[in-house]
């Protein structure tokens, strides 16, 4: 059998705003494109059966987590990520140095030898070099892999940001060796650069001399304000190539993603929809809503009346509440799934509008009201 090459095609603009097909082996992703994470071989508290008919086309794995537990030699002995888990559409896997230099208390840099640092869970000892964190993305078979980079913590020190910008430049050269040629799966490769334009751009520019499938930006989610993060979004994508998947990394927010659309964003993936669906977090095209509010011990309307996807609707904020409250397993199930159903609704109707030349009259309509999911609970 013929495996089908990765490509990428835009086939909608509304400004710089923009609907593509990412083409993979294992199928099509439609984009902009929302990536649920399964950090562990797993989106937590859902079925992969599901997570596919909530419209998701591509999940993310963590490279990090997976060298950990159980360790890619098990996966690889199972057939790979998508056997282990039973997911047969695209997966990315994450390099693992965003959570090498977020988990990791004891982290040391060696440019020659890449991250050394101790298990979060155990203590023992690991070295991820670019190769390495290359070696295990392919042997867990991920159709999109990341270079490793070096990603620092928020600050203005330019001199320090400079520094880690060099040495993810380097890695990501080591990495492209590592990868290879394969036609059929795709390397991306991530800028850095902090909030400096300048670093940014240099940054980019080396990264398009070594050459890669795809174009993340990364360093951000790291406690920067939105308007911080749109800045360097405004400054940066028009630089980034037209014919590539432009990658968000770790972002975020209903109203962070509408922003970065706006900016010409292709790709997005971030633990919100997931992380809030256990914690009682329910987010609606009217707000967000705290189920644990015991306001709600009396409302027996449906979380939203529209979804009938799963039959979500049958299920009322009221018992919703008491599940919570009660610290029930099907509480965390039912309201994930809900969550990440209304991103990937979100992520079609970004789509429909671009390509009927409405999204700027989409994105002024849903702006204010997505931002207050943080700070407000829809009454």
């Amino acid at each position: 059998m013929t495996l089908k090459k990765f490509s990428f095609n835009v086939d909608s603009n509304d400004n710089l705003a923009r609907t593509g097909i990412i083409k993979t082996h294992r199928g099509d992703i439609r984009t902009p494109a929302f990536m649920p994470v399964g950090t562990q071989a797993t989106v937590k508290a859902t079925f992969v059966d599901d997570i596919k008919k909530t419209g998701s086309d591509i999940i993310l794995g963590n490279t990090y987590h997976l060298m950990i537990r159980p360790g890619v030699e098990r996966i690889e002995d199972a057939g790979g990520l998508h056997k282990f888990m039973n997911w047969p559409y695209p997966i990315l896997t994450d390099s693992g140095g965003f959570q090498v230099m977020s988990l990791s208390k004891l982290t040391k840099i060696d440019q020659e030898k890449g991250a050394i640092f101790n298990s979060h869970i155990d203590g023992k000892e690991f070295i991820l070099s670019p190769e390495e964190s290359i070696r295990i993305q392919k042997g867990l078979n991920s159709d999109i892999l990341m270079v490793l980079d070096e990603c620092p913590k928020k600050t203005n020190d330019k001199k320090i940001i400079k520094k880690s910008l060099d040495l993810s430049t380097y890695w990501a050269e080591r990495s492209k060796n590592a990868f290879g040629s394969n036609s059929h799966k795709a390397l991306f490769g991530i800028v850095q650069g902090g909030l400096f334009d300048d670093l940014r751009i240099e940054s980019l520019n080396q990264l398009e001399k070594i050459g890669f499938d795809g174009y993340a930006v990364g360093g951000l989610a790291v406690g920067e304000t939105q308007n911080e993060m749109f800045k360097v979004l405004d400054n940066i994508t028009k630089y980034m190539p037209r014919n590539k998947p432009r990658y968000l990394m770790g972002v975020g927010t209903p109203a962070d993603i509408l922003g970065a659309v706006k900016r010409g964003i292709d790709m997005f993936d971030c633990v919100m929809p997931s992380r809030s669906g256990r914690t009682g977090l329910a987010f609606t095209w009217k707000g967000r809503l705290n189920l644990r509010n015991s306001k709600y011990q009396k409302d027996n309307t449906p979380l939203d009346e529209k979804c009938d996807k799963f039959n979500l609707n049958k299920y009322s904020k009221n018992y919703m509440n008491h599940l919570f409250n009660t610290n029930e397993i099907l509480a965390s199930m039912l309201l994930t799934l809900h969550n990440i159903n209304f991103y990937q609704d979100l992520m079609q109707s970004i789509r429909d509008n671009i390509k009927k030349g409405t999204f700027l009259e989409f994105h002024d309509k849903y702006i204010n009201i997505l931002w207050y999911f943080l700070f407000v609970d829809y009454i």
